[in-house]
């Protein structure tokens, strides 16, 4: 009788494959990290093949890790960074070209050009998504410009798409010798080219972005059995379920109803509230798939995605060399007693809901001789949970469904003068997991699922535990004094590219 689930968690700088026992517990885990390219300002790419070898290897190095053998393993789940963009030759699985990352920022132009006179919201209404370099389909459509040949052979059924689910689900269920291209509704959602509500390929999207259908994956569910697993340690064992990674921390943290949010803190954070069966439309949040299970009906959420938070820390760390580790900036902020007046907007590369503006660029205000590398790195922890306020605040407007707490999973969790902050700054309770790897629960809890490892989802809120519950204790007025500042540090941050 098969003991686990394992889950495969593909991230944006490494690659995670974890094995969970029935009671939801890490049996055993193994990471790998793969490089990241950067040809030009603004351009960030993978080798997908170097993810593929690196997938095959953590899957293996698990296994080894373990008592398990593949029989053990009930059923694989995939979790992944989404939006990043893979095209490779469906004879050979040989990509054309890098794997171009959900944070590149080359489609600028495409864009504004697709955009046209109809402006970046032209197909929200079907798609929920405005016109962004973030999603996948510019990004396809550079691909079919740039890359010799490549709009003729997509044309002519040679090449296949992916984002990173697809991508290693063709490969872990054999590739160029019969390996199934299938993507889940959660995925699709972002790729700008699906239809939120026939869950199907939008044609106006593929007609706008000149993408053939040919080259795209079949749509399924987010919990299903899509093949068996060959070419590692857990050769035959069911691949049954499929999530972006922020919709896999959802359903990881056993956000099942209405109303229900969390908000996973990593290179970005990504607020996402569930609606229900509603899919609930705003324009300045993404209204995306929360997942779907099986041949129920879908569930939706709104997504607040903000670009720079775990980042700007990593910043600090390794261009300004104010700290020497990630973990050493809650020390050096706890040197003084508030933000001396200081804020710190990040937008490195423009700035994500609810603004989307292209055009903004990092700012850090309210200096005076007073200030000090503790200034500095208070600000920049500051920035994360101010700006989830912002999304937060957007989604219970939108969905008119107030929280009343917010999960929270990803790496800067363990900062707790940030999560007290970001209690304070949303007053309302912020709740971490026993188990944090949310991301890869949620896609082994789907998997499971899928083949009744788990019967349901009131068994999977059985697995759940809180971990550690941080109450708001700011007085209100300070509350929005400072969200005030903070507002106004923002607007500082705009105009700041001059478009040609």
């Amino acid at each position: 009788m098969a003991r686990y689930v394992g889950a495969i968690d593909q991230g944006t700088t490494s690659t995670r494959f974890i094995l969970f026992d029935g009671d939801a517990r890490i049996v055993a885990a193994d990471q790998r990290e793969h490089e990241q390219i950067n040809p030009r300002a603004g351009w960030v790419e993978h080798d997908a093949g170097e993810i593929w070898h690196r997938t095959r290897e953590v899957i293996d190095g698990a296994l080894a890790k373990s008592d398990a053998e593949a029989g053990d393993i009930a059923a694989i789940g995939i979790t992944n960074q989404r939006e990043s963009t893979v095209v490779w030759e469906r004879e050979t699985g040989r990509p054309i070209y890098n794997a171009i990352v959900w944070q590149d920022t080359r489609t600028d132009q495409l864009v504004r050009e697709l955009a046209g006179d109809q402006g970046v919201d032209r197909l929200r209404e079907r798609v929920g998504l405005p016109l962004s370099t973030y999603f996948s389909g510019p990004k396809v459509s550079w691909l079919l410009e740039n890359v010799d040949g490549a709009r003729e052979r997509a044309e002519n059924g040679e090449l296949a798409f992916g984002t990173i689910d697809t991508w290693l689900l063709w490969n872990l269920t054999g590739g160029a010798k019969g390996g199934v291209h299938v993507t889940d509704v959660t995925n699709a959602s972002r790729t700008m080219l699906m239809d939120l509500q026939s869950l199907d390929w939008h044609d106006p999207s593929l007609e706008l972005m000149g993408i053939p259908r040919a080259m795209l994956p079949e749509i399924r569910s987010s919990s299903e059995v899509y093949g068996q697993a060959s070419g590692t340690a857990a050769v035959g064992c069911p691949i049954a379920g499929i999530l972006g990674d922020q919709q896999a921390a959802l359903f990881g943290q056993t956000c099942f109803e209405r109303g229900e949010a969390k908000n996973t803190y990593g290179t970005g954070s990504f607020l996402l509230l569930n609606t229900g069966e509603q899919s609930v439309r705003s324009q300045k949040l993404l209204t995306t798939l929360a997942y779907k299970l099986g041949e129920d009906k879908p569930r939706y959420a709104l997504e607040g995605s903000i670009a720079v938070t775990g980042a700007l820390i990593q910043w600090l760390r390794d261009r300004l060399q104010l700290i020497d580790s990630a973990a050493e900036v809650e020390d050096l902020a706890r040197t003084v007693s508030d933000n001396g007046g200081v804020y710190f907007v990040p937008a490195f590369s423009g700035l994500f809901a609810p603004y989307w503006r292209d055009d903004a660029r990092g700012v850090i205000v309210g200096l005076t001789a007073y200030a000090n590398r503790g200034h500095i790195a208070r600000a920049a922890l500051e920035a994360s949970a101010w700006q989830s306020r912002e999304v937060l605040d957007e989604a219970n407007a939108a969905a008119d469904a107030p929280i009343k707490e917010l999960k929270v999973d990803g790496g800067m969790t363990t900062n707790e003068l940030l999560m007290q902050f970001q209690a304070d700054v949303l007053g309302v309770p912020v709740v971490r997991p026993a188990v944090t790897e949310t991301t890869a629960l949620g896609a082994a809890f789907a998997a499971g699922l899928a083949v009744g490892f788990w019967s349901d989802q009131d068994e999977l809120r059985g697995r759940w535990s809180e971990g550690r519950r941080w109450q708001p204790e700011m007085d209100v007025s300070a509350r929005e004094r400072g969200y005030r500042q903070w507002k106004k540090a923002v607007t500082r941050s705009f105009d700041w590219v001059e478009q040609e």
